[in-house]
């Protein structure tokens, strides 16, 4: 399935019901006419942790495809950090070593995080219409730590008392009452925030590391 979806997302034709081996070759006739064109091809898999260890061991396989002279397929995994964890086991070694690039982002600092909230508003079309005060964001980095989908919890929660309120202003109090809302909701851990409760999930921001097969894999992992 994962094959015929990386085809279909090429835009490749296989014939019905076809196997892995005619998928593999139909994907490695495709990647040779790019190159004959000079052409790359890229393939990106985001939520790369929830892959079954099976379906990773395929990715190495199509990370071999090659002519005498180059790679033909450059692969990006983007992750959790469990991707990380499912990378270091024994089973997934060989695929472990052929990463060449990885990159570790860290959480948001504080003026990222407001300029993260900012930015959402923009894409959302809020044109200026809505305001967090210095104290609003600098609740929502002490409860979320940078965090992104945490941030997005609770800046979603105090629109609401903002809305709920009639305020487009949108203070600390209405953080800290989205806050509320979200611990008495008893969603287990991942929404009883409390400050800092996430800052053990720091890494360092330096992309690190080169060379085996020259840039074939690289991955990602993000913060949850």
């Amino acid at each position: 399935e994962v094959l015929e979806a990386i085809l279909q997302d090429f835009g490749i034709s296989y014939p019905p019901g076809a196997g892995r081996k005619e998928l593999i070759d139909c994907l490695n006739r495709f990647l040779l006419g790019q190159a004959s064109r000079s052409g790359g091809a890229v393939l990106i898999i985001d939520e790369a942790q929830n892959l079954s260890v099976p379906v990773l061991e395929q990715i190495r396989i199509l990370s071999n495809i090659e002519t005498h002279r180059e790679k033909l397929l450059q692969i990006i995994l983007l992750g959790q950090r469990e991707l990380r964890d499912k990378l270091e086991s024994p089973s997934l070694r060989q695929l472990n070593q052929r990463i060449s690039i990885r990159y570790h982002l860290s959480p948001l600092g504080r003026d990222e995080t407001a300029r993260y909230i900012e930015h959402r508003l923009t894409v959302a079309g809020a044109s200026g219409g809505i305001e967090f005060t210095p104290g609003a964001y600098e609740a929502i980095y002490r409860y979320a730590d940078g965090v992104p989908r945490l941030v997005n919890l609770l800046a979603d929660r105090a629109l609401l008392a903002g809305y709920v309120a009639g305020s487009s202003n949108i203070t600390k109090e209405m953080v800290l009452e989205g806050h509320r809302s979200l611990a008495g909701e008893g969603n287990g851990s991942r929404t009883m925030l409390r400050p800092g409760m996430f800052r053990h999930l720091r890494v360092s921001l330096p992309a690190v590391g080169l060379a085996f097969l020259c840039g074939v894999l690289s991955v990602g992992f993000l913060q949850s």
